[in-house]
């Protein structure tokens, strides 16, 4: 018999840091809803990290041009 490969997957560890009562909000919040923080986290920005692996669509980076809509009021 063939012996399937497995792929390795190489993953990155992210830390912040939160005050007190944050982490009591956080805490509080899983344990209500039955989860972890991880979980939680994790499902929240699920949308930034499986999407643009690759690439980034031109139209969502950011154009300094942007900023001279609020320079034209004061004329």
């Amino acid at each position: 018999m063939k012996k399937h490969h497995h792929r390795s997957y190489k993953y990155h560890a992210i830390t912040f840091k939160l005050s007190q009562g944050q982490y009591k909000s956080l805490k509080n919040y899983c344990k209500a809803r039955k989860t972890t923080p991880i979980k939680l986290i994790k499902k929240n920005i699920e949308r930034f990290i499986s999407h643009y692996e690759y690439g980034v669509p031109p139209e969502l980076y950011l154009c300094e041009n942007q900023l001279d809509l609020f320079e034209n009021l004061t004329d």
